[in-house]
């Protein structure tokens, strides 16, 4: 794992939180705010994969 996955994980996890914890509290803000971290955080960790896959292709270009 790169660490565009692994940050881009944890973004989505503390943004999962948030939103739940703002629809627990009916805390519209919060929600907003956790929904959209967690998605910044989901592209991060896609971009981390693909970082990976496109580093896994190129050592298997070489054989």
């Amino acid at each position: 794992m790169n660490k565009d996955q692994v940050n881009g994980r944890i973004k989505e996890v503390i943004g999962k939180v948030k939103e739940v914890a703002g629809k627990i509290t009916d805390d519209k803000d919060m929600e907003v705010k956790g929904n959209i971290q967690k998605n910044i955080g989901k592209a991060q960790a896609d971009f981390g994969d693909l970082k990976n896959n496109l580093k896994k292709w190129q050592l298997l270009k070489r054989i």
